[in-house]
């Protein structure tokens, strides 16, 4: 998470970046004309060639985001405070997961935070189709298995064969 993601979208364009997820607790101030801010982040990242994804923490409510969603490619719903890895999956952040997919049924949906094998069906079964995950891949003996078990349970709950990168 950044303060200012506005000074960071053509840095990342310029070094290849497809997709641009910000947090929209960021500063965004309104423009000199009155614009709102996260419309012009939104707008700009677009204009670099990106794809953009919009992410609310844990305190955040999901009507701050519903305005710009139909503007958007991803929906990142954090299940902890950003910026420490290693953090408990919050399972009552699902019901923002549900609310998305339901007003959104096309949208890509991911979760960032304490996902891993024992947390995923949670996270799928009401929605989320993307998983972030860093500790439990990283801190596995078997990262490659850890993250086959993940793409298994979003694809089994999910019922679609998800994208490789």
């Amino acid at each position: 998470m950044v303060t200012h993601p506005m000074v960071w979208v053509k840095p990342m364009a310029d070094a290849g970046v497809d997709s641009f997820t910000f947090h929209v607790e960021s500063h965004m101030p309104i423009d000199s004309h009155g614009g709102d801010g996260i419309s012009k982040l939104i707008k700009e990242i677009k204009a670099h060639g990106m794809k953009v994804g919009i992410s609310v923490k844990p305190s955040t409510p999901i009507s701050s985001i519903l305005p710009y969603i139909p503007d958007v490619d991803l929906v990142l719903v954090m299940t902890v405070e950003p910026g420490f890895s290693g953090q408990s999956f919050m399972g009552d952040m699902m019901h923002k997961v549900k609310q998305i997919r339901t007003l959104f049924p096309t949208l890509n949906i991911a979760v960032d935070g304490g996902l891993s094998p024992a947390t995923v069906n949670a996270a799928a079964e009401v929605g989320a189709n993307v998983i972030v995950s860093a500790s439990a891949i990283f801190g596995s003996s078997n990262p490659g298995s850890v993250i086959k078990e993940l793409r298994t349970s979003v694809e089994r709950l999910q019922g679609v064969q998800l994208l490789q990168d």
